[in-house]
Protein backbone atom coordinates (compact mmCIF):
# COMPACT_ATOMS: atom_id res chain seq x y z
CA UNK A 1 0.00 0.00 0.00
CA UNK A 2 2.43 2.93 -0.99
CA UNK A 3 0.77 6.74 -0.93
CA UNK A 4 2.53 9.76 -1.35
CA UNK A 5 1.58 12.35 1.59
CA UNK A 6 0.79 16.21 0.85
CA UNK A 7 0.95 18.18 4.20
CA UNK A 8 -0.97 21.71 3.38
CA UNK A 9 0.83 24.40 4.83
CA UNK A 10 0.17 27.03 1.89
CA UNK A 11 -3.06 29.22 3.62
CA UNK A 12 -3.20 32.33 5.13
CA UNK A 13 -4.61 30.90 7.85
CA UNK A 14 -6.43 34.11 8.82
CA UNK A 15 -8.47 32.46 12.06
CA UNK A 16 -5.25 32.27 13.04
CA UNK A 17 -4.60 36.16 12.86
CA UNK A 18 -2.63 35.62 9.40
CA UNK A 19 0.34 33.71 11.15
CA UNK A 20 2.08 31.05 9.14
CA UNK A 21 0.30 28.31 10.95
CA UNK A 22 2.66 25.38 10.09
CA UNK A 23 5.70 27.14 12.17
CA UNK A 24 3.55 27.75 15.22
CA UNK A 25 4.90 26.04 18.40
CA UNK A 26 3.60 23.74 20.42
CA UNK A 27 6.00 22.02 22.94
CA UNK A 28 8.73 23.21 21.35
CA UNK A 29 8.06 22.10 18.23
CA UNK A 30 6.78 23.87 14.90
CA UNK A 31 3.25 22.27 14.18
CA UNK A 32 4.31 20.53 10.96
CA UNK A 33 7.16 18.97 13.10
CA UNK A 34 4.08 17.02 14.95
CA UNK A 35 2.33 16.43 11.90
CA UNK A 36 5.63 14.88 10.59
CA UNK A 37 5.56 12.85 13.67
CA UNK A 38 1.69 11.92 13.26
CA UNK A 39 2.68 10.89 9.52
CA UNK A 40 5.59 8.41 10.44
CA UNK A 41 3.50 6.89 13.08
CA UNK A 42 1.14 5.64 10.42
CA UNK A 43 0.78 2.24 9.06
CA UNK A 44 2.40 1.80 6.84
CA UNK A 45 4.70 5.39 6.32
CA UNK A 46 4.37 7.63 3.14
CA UNK A 47 6.71 6.39 0.09
CA UNK A 48 7.52 9.92 0.33
CA UNK A 49 6.65 13.43 1.81
CA UNK A 50 5.38 16.75 0.03
CA UNK A 51 4.66 20.18 1.49
CA UNK A 52 2.60 22.80 0.28
CA UNK A 53 3.64 26.29 1.45
CA UNK A 54 3.42 29.93 0.21
CA UNK A 55 5.65 31.58 3.16
CA UNK A 56 8.81 30.81 4.54
CA UNK A 57 9.55 28.61 2.11
CA UNK A 58 13.55 27.95 3.45
CA UNK A 59 11.78 27.02 7.02
CA UNK A 60 10.11 24.34 5.50
CA UNK A 61 12.30 23.13 3.08
CA UNK A 62 14.41 22.58 6.51
CA UNK A 63 12.13 19.71 7.40
CA UNK A 64 14.50 17.86 4.03
CA UNK A 65 10.99 17.34 2.07
CA UNK A 66 9.72 18.83 -1.64
CA UNK A 67 8.21 22.18 -0.85
CA UNK A 68 5.37 22.67 -3.32
CA UNK A 69 4.06 26.82 -3.99
CA UNK A 70 1.01 27.40 -5.22
CA UNK A 71 0.83 27.56 -9.08
CA UNK A 72 -2.45 29.44 -9.08
CA UNK A 73 -2.42 32.88 -7.73
CA UNK A 74 -3.89 34.81 -5.04
CA UNK A 75 -4.23 31.91 -2.32
CA UNK A 76 -7.07 30.46 -3.63
CA UNK A 77 -7.23 27.86 -0.91
CA UNK A 78 -6.05 24.10 -0.17
CA UNK A 79 -7.16 22.73 -3.65
CA UNK A 80 -4.75 24.93 -5.39
CA UNK A 81 -1.94 22.91 -2.53
CA UNK A 82 -3.72 20.28 -3.69
CA UNK A 83 -3.24 20.54 -7.34
CA UNK A 84 0.07 21.29 -7.05
CA UNK A 85 0.22 17.92 -5.16
CA UNK A 86 -1.30 16.13 -7.65
CA UNK A 87 1.07 17.25 -10.57
CA UNK A 88 3.90 16.83 -8.23
CA UNK A 89 2.70 13.07 -7.97
CA UNK A 90 0.37 12.52 -10.73
CA UNK A 91 0.87 8.57 -10.41
CA UNK A 92 0.74 8.37 -6.67
CA UNK A 93 -1.93 7.49 -4.39
CA UNK A 94 -2.56 10.76 -2.72
CA UNK A 95 -2.91 11.07 1.58
CA UNK A 96 -3.49 14.81 2.14
CA UNK A 97 -3.49 16.28 5.70
CA UNK A 98 -3.21 19.85 7.06
CA UNK A 99 -0.26 20.70 9.05
CA UNK A 100 -1.98 21.09 12.24
CA UNK A 101 -2.88 17.59 11.93
CA UNK A 102 -0.93 16.94 14.90
CA UNK A 103 -2.29 13.77 16.47
CA UNK A 104 -3.97 10.59 13.77
CA UNK A 105 -5.27 7.64 14.89
CA UNK A 106 -2.49 5.00 13.35
CA UNK A 107 -4.47 3.50 11.37
CA UNK A 108 -5.47 6.59 9.50
CA UNK A 109 -3.84 6.21 6.22
CA UNK A 110 -4.74 2.56 5.84
CA UNK A 111 -8.54 2.61 6.43
CA UNK A 112 -9.00 6.11 3.87
CA UNK A 113 -6.67 3.90 1.49
CA UNK A 114 -8.35 0.87 1.62
CA UNK A 115 -11.64 3.09 1.59
CA UNK A 116 -10.76 4.12 -2.39
CA UNK A 117 -10.90 0.37 -3.04
CA UNK A 118 -14.06 -0.53 -5.68
CA UNK A 119 -13.48 2.93 -7.89
CA UNK A 120 -13.64 5.34 -5.11
CA UNK A 121 -11.60 8.40 -6.09
CA UNK A 122 -11.55 10.11 -2.55
CA UNK A 123 -11.86 8.86 1.08
CA UNK A 124 -12.14 11.47 3.99
CA UNK A 125 -11.90 11.45 7.50
CA UNK A 126 -15.09 12.29 10.03
CA UNK A 127 -14.94 11.95 13.91
CA UNK A 128 -17.80 12.33 16.16
CA UNK A 129 -18.06 16.37 16.01
CA UNK A 130 -17.01 16.88 12.52
CA UNK A 131 -15.58 16.37 8.98
CA UNK A 132 -12.17 17.17 8.05
CA UNK A 133 -12.09 17.08 4.53
CA UNK A 134 -8.82 18.10 4.13
CA UNK A 135 -8.02 14.55 5.80
CA UNK A 136 -7.99 13.12 2.57
CA UNK A 137 -7.04 10.21 0.39
CA UNK A 138 -7.42 10.28 -3.30
CA UNK A 139 -6.75 7.96 -6.27
CA UNK A 140 -4.63 8.74 -9.24
CA UNK A 141 -5.76 10.81 -11.75
CA UNK A 142 -7.52 13.50 -10.78
CA UNK A 143 -5.33 16.31 -11.75
CA UNK A 144 -7.66 16.98 -14.73
CA UNK A 145 -10.75 16.85 -12.77
CA UNK A 146 -9.80 19.81 -10.03
CA UNK A 147 -8.06 21.79 -12.92
CA UNK A 148 -11.32 21.55 -14.77
CA UNK A 149 -13.17 22.34 -11.40
CA UNK A 150 -10.96 24.76 -10.79
CA UNK A 151 -10.84 27.03 -13.83
CA UNK A 152 -14.86 27.08 -13.39
CA UNK A 153 -14.24 28.95 -10.69
CA UNK A 154 -14.51 26.18 -7.66
CA UNK A 155 -12.96 26.57 -4.88
CA UNK A 156 -14.04 24.77 -2.06
CA UNK A 157 -13.15 21.32 -1.22
CA UNK A 158 -16.53 20.28 -0.35
CA UNK A 159 -17.76 21.18 -3.66
CA UNK A 160 -15.39 19.13 -5.66
CA UNK A 161 -15.45 16.40 -3.11
CA UNK A 162 -19.34 16.47 -4.20
CA UNK A 163 -18.31 16.06 -8.20
CA UNK A 164 -16.30 12.77 -7.25
CA UNK A 165 -17.27 8.95 -6.04
CA UNK A 166 -16.47 9.92 -2.51
CA UNK A 167 -16.49 7.71 0.79
CA UNK A 168 -16.84 9.61 4.43
CA UNK A 169 -14.81 7.08 7.02
CA UNK A 170 -15.28 7.32 10.22
CA UNK A 171 -13.00 7.20 13.08
CA UNK A 172 -14.15 7.34 16.85
CA UNK A 173 -11.63 9.81 18.80
CA UNK A 174 -11.87 13.13 17.83
CA UNK A 175 -9.27 14.63 15.11
CA UNK A 176 -7.28 17.93 15.55
CA UNK A 177 -8.74 20.62 14.15
CA UNK A 178 -6.50 23.87 15.17
CA UNK A 179 -7.72 26.86 13.55
CA UNK A 180 -7.94 29.74 16.67
CA UNK A 181 -5.42 30.35 18.76
CA UNK A 182 -8.12 29.52 21.99
CA UNK A 183 -7.97 25.45 20.07
CA UNK A 184 -4.26 25.48 19.81
CA UNK A 185 -4.08 26.65 23.43
CA UNK A 186 -6.66 24.33 24.51
CA UNK A 187 -4.36 21.59 23.04
CA UNK A 188 -0.95 23.03 24.77
CA UNK A 189 -2.74 23.17 28.53
CA UNK A 190 -3.48 19.66 27.88
CA UNK A 191 -0.18 19.01 27.69
CA UNK A 192 1.47 16.49 25.67
CA UNK A 193 -0.14 13.44 26.76
CA UNK A 194 -2.76 15.60 24.84
CA UNK A 195 -1.34 14.27 21.44
CA UNK A 196 -1.24 10.52 22.35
Amino acid sequence: MSYSALILAGGRATRMGGQDKGLLELFGQPLIAHTLSALAAQTPAPARILISANRHLDAYRAFGHPVLPDTLPDYPGPLAGLLAGLAAAPHDTLLMLPCDAVRLPAELATRLLTALDGGIDAASASDPEHWHPTLLALRPGLQGALEAYLAGGGRSIRGWLATLEHRIVPFDQALPNLNTPDALAALAAAGPAGLA
